[in-house]
Formats: structure tokens, C-alpha cells, sequence
């Protein structure tokens, strides 16, 4: 099955959405990402038993990040989906471009670009 999602989309395989920081989310966003986005497993199907939820709770710490820095929090999402559900991979991808699209280019990158 070829899948259809945005271009624009980079995938970054880690082995659980676990070992995704905070720090690694913010970094991206500073150097130029207009979004991040992670895609783990479902809630309480985790190979590692607690990964996606410590996902989720980064996730939420960065969209307080970017919403007390003036930034719109939902440049930073997360969705939890099955591994076999390669559609809705697509689907979701395709809402967060759509999203990245409406609020515009990311304003960090703005500032870095125009301090040099």
C-alpha cells in the first residue's frame, strides 16, 4: 500500500516515542521546523509500558514552552495510533500540514534568519 502524505513531513524513527525529549522537540522548532509532530503507539499498548504517556506529558510541556514565549502551542502535537494503521498515519500528517500551513512559518526561524 503506498501511502499519500505531505512532502513537507520528515520521519524520525525512534524505538518508542519515549525516548522523544523535550529538548529534541524545541531544538527542531529552533532550527526551522514550522512543527513537530510525534506519532506513538496507543495509550496502554506501549512496548515499554509507559513511553507514550511520558511522550504526551513532553508534548504538553512544549506547547507551554512555545505558549509562554508567545508562540502557538499547537505547533507541537501528538497522536497515538496502531503500527498496521498506515491511512490514518496519513490523515493525521496530512491535519498537522494543514495546521503548520494556517499559522504560517514558524517565527523562531524568522528571528534566527534575521539576527544574522
Amino acid at each position: 500500500m503506498r501511502l499519500i502524505y505531505p512532502t513537507s513531513f520528515r520521519i524520525i524513527r525512534v524505538p518508542c516515542t519515549g525516548k522523544v525529549d523535550v529538548q529534541h522537540m524545541l531544538r527542531a522548532l529552533e532550527k526551522g521546523a514550522d512543527g513537530v509532530c510525534v506519532i506513538g503507539c496507543m495509550e496502554g499498548e506501549c512496548l515499554y509500558k509507559t513511553g507514550n504517556f511520558r511522550a504526551r506529558k513532553r508534548v504538553e510541556q512544549v506547547q507551554r514552552i512555545l505558549q509562554s514565549i508567545g508562540a502557538d502551542p499547537g505547533r507541537a502535537r501528538m497522536y497515538n495510533l496502531s503500527s498496521s494503521d498506515g491511512p490514518l498515519f496519513a490523515k493525521y500528517a496530512g491535519e498537522m500540514d494543514a495546521q503548520i500551513r494556517e499559522l504560517g512559518p514558524n517565527p523562531m526561524k524568522k528571528k534566527k534568519q534575521s539576527a544574522a
